[in-house]
């Protein structure tokens, strides 16, 4: 069944069209990953298909009745509520039809007349509650606060860091379970592992239609089932996953190839005729001059701006060691961030560094600049190391200043490692053509922004790249030079990068913050450290078991826990069975809370006292379960 559909939608910006001719139709349930060039109007599509604002011309229509929710870039949240109170307010058709089944069990047990159509009400409510997440959906903002990241739950919105809002709005939206939810880079800001666990959400927890625009190509090849590209102001659609998609893709550039040639020996032919000057005097000479006309501004139309940067990489001159951390540890606001780290970085590899949000990623990169002093052992950076900084705000970008002009003065070259390069060939190949050019930096999209961050970034003669969070924003096709550009890259590397695919590609080894200071550092890309982690787990988790099945049960220690009594120890033999038991009963209780047929052989007093006991045989099931685990772990200890 179709739950949006976009007919012929067109949006101006300026005088540009940003959308020229936008046909969509999305199925209920259906995932899509909308992708694009930075600029290209993924942004502005999605808060049209949202209803945020109006198309210029065409139409978007949605099923009646079905809620869609938009996770902006920038989210607008009220400054004043609490981050639990936000998140909350994603319940508010939960909360409202669990306030009119109340309202409706209590009339019901009243009422003289209308007692079939308050009957049939209080059954459709009670499906939508299960629907919306059951009869106590308040633990899911518990739970998604924790999934996301965010501790401080009684902390004002206004104080939030950008990164907070939008992991604040993220839990709110997925709280609140639209029918349609519409991601705009839903994986900013968030850390390796959340991004893991939110493509497991969007995979099997949530039912709605989704449309995600992202650059993260793991979650495009595991979380969606339609790829729909926008180029030129128009949108293709490509079935299956990302990996489809560029299979697909590349079949049908190879074909516009084929065409495009042909385009181009008829565009020689004829302006060849024309250049000869005949007189266009007669109807067939006439129509071979407009023929001629709209080849040129077909051909002109159908070129697309190819961002490449595959230069052979020019380092500045280096020694065996780029970076050295020796014993060094990182302390901002009396809080030990990194501790008693070495490390060496040579020419040639490419560090990632992973880590949940708030550890101290960026402090160890504002370390290796000079910008933090070591609070114990130093870091060594050679005379001959030249260090070149990529920051999560995009500093390198003035939006006072046109593009052209942050990479060069009065028509200068600008200066690649070695070499020379014309400023207007070197934005070129990071996407912007000329009439890009000279426009405001204030005018570029986010992604377009990153993008003049990077060519900015990688002129000069470094020998050392400090990148944080190089892939948010950036586009696909930048994402793929970028990756290219520094697997050919002959200097050293540091990466601070959420994208699990990007750090696949280009890392030859992983530093891993685990919190309270401690780092691993694992040698290989993303799914080496992934497997090396795993192991680690493991070899804990037979450590702590180990001694517990070694130690003698006899001598136990003195201060440890009390040994089982004979009764205890037969309490513990048949716990299990009392659970299962207890499990089984909580089953047939929400079972026969699920029955429509329940609300038309009582009233509202027999389901409210249905809802009472099943709550009961909850709390009964945690009980035991709470009890099983102690006396198990006296037991273990023994």
């Amino acid at each position: 069944m179709t739950a949006l559909t976009a007919d012929h939608v067109v949006r101006h910006v300026g005088s540009s069209t940003i959308l020229r001719d936008v046909s969509l139709t999305v199925d209920l349930g259906e995932r899509i990953g909308l992708i694009g060039a930075n600029g290209s109007g993924k942004s502005t599509l999605a808060r049209i298909l949202a209803g945020l604002e109006p198309p210029d011309q065409g139409t978007v229509a949605r099923r009646r009745g079905l809620r869609c929710m938009l996770l902006p870039q920038e989210p607008v949240l009220a400054p004043d509520l609490t981050v639990f109170a936000t998140v909350e307010s994603g319940l508010d058709r939960w909360r409202a039809a669990t306030e009119r089944f109340a309202e409706v069990s209590s009339a019901l047990d009243t009422a003289v007349a209308d007692h079939d159509a308050l009957l049939h009400e209080q059954a459709e409510l009670a499906a939508r509650i299960e629907a919306l997440g059951g009869w106590d959906a308040r633990h899911r903002v518990e739970a998604m606060l924790q999934h996301v990241g965010l501790t401080r739950h009684d902390a004002l919105v206004g104080t939030l860091s950008g990164g907070e809002r939008r992991r604040t709005a993220l839990a709110q939206l997925l709280v609140a379970a639209p029918d349609i939810a519409i991601l705009d880079e839903p994986t900013n800001h968030l850390d390796a592992d959340t991004i893991a666990w939110l493509e497991e959400f969007l995979t099997r927890e949530y039912a709605g239609a989704l449309i995600t625009i992202t650059h993260d190509r793991y979650l495009l090849d595991r979380a969606v089932t339609r790829m729909v590209e926008l180029d030129l102001g128009t949108v293709t659609s490509y079935p299956g996953r990302y990996r489809d998609y560029l299979v697909l893709r590349a079949e049908k550039l190879a074909a516009e190839a084929r065409v495009e040639a042909k385009r181009v020996n008829t565009l020689r032919r004829e302006t060849e005729w024309l250049s000869r000057g005949p007189a266009a005097r007669t109807t067939k000479q006439r129509a071979r001059i407009e023929r001629a006309e709209e080849l040129a501004e077909t051909v002109s139309s159908s070129r697309r701006t190819n961002v490449d940067v595959n230069l052979a990489a020019a380092v500045a001159q280096s020694g065996r060691r780029v970076l050295e951390f020796r014993g060094a540890s990182v302390t901002v606001a009396d809080r030990t961030l990194v501790r008693g780290l070495d490390l060496v970085l040579a020419p040639g590899e490419r560090l990632g560094i992973v880590g949940a949000n708030g550890t101290g990623k960026t402090s160890l990169l504002r370390a290796a600049l000079g910008e933090i002093e070591p609070s114990a052992g130093e870091v060594i950076r050679p005379p001959k190391t030249r260090i070149a900084y990529f920051d999560q705000t995009r500093g390198a970008v003035d939006l006072d200043r046109t593009v052209i002009a942050h990479v060069t003065s009065d028509g200068d070259r600008v200066r690649v490692g070695d070499r020379w390069v014309e400023p207007h060939a070197w934005l070129d190949r990071f996407g912007f053509d000329a009439g890009r050019q000279r426009q405001s930096a204030r005018l570029l999209s986010g992604g377009e922004r990153a993008r003049l961050a990077l060519a900015v970034l990688l002129r000069g003669e470094s020998n050392l790249l400090l990148l944080d969070e190089p892939t948010n924003d950036l586009d696909l096709a930048t994402l793929a030079v970028l990756e290219d550009f520094l697997l050919d890259w002959t200097g050293a590397a540091i990466i601070v990068s959420h994208d699990r695919y990007f750090l696949d590609r280009v890392a030859t080894s992983i530093l891993s913050f685990e919190g309270d200071g401690e780092t691993v550092h694992d040698r290989g890309d993303w799914e080496a450290h992934l497997a090396a982690r795993d192991e680690r787990r493991t070899a804990k988790r037979v450590e702590v078991e180990a001694p517990r099945k070694e130690a003698p049960r006899s001598k136990a220690p003195s201060d440890g826990p009390k040994p089982l009594t004979p009764p205890e120890l037969r309490e513990l033999d048949g716990l299990m069975d009392r659970i299962d038991a207890a499990e089984s009963e909580v089953h047939r209780l929400e079972t026969a809370l699920a029955d429509p047929g329940l609300y038309a052989r009582g009233g509202g007093a027999d389901v409210q006292a249905l809802i009472a006991t099943t709550e009961a045989a909850r709390a009964t099931v945690q009980q035991l379960l709470a009890r099983w685990e102690a006396l198990e772990l006296r037991r273990g200890g023994r």
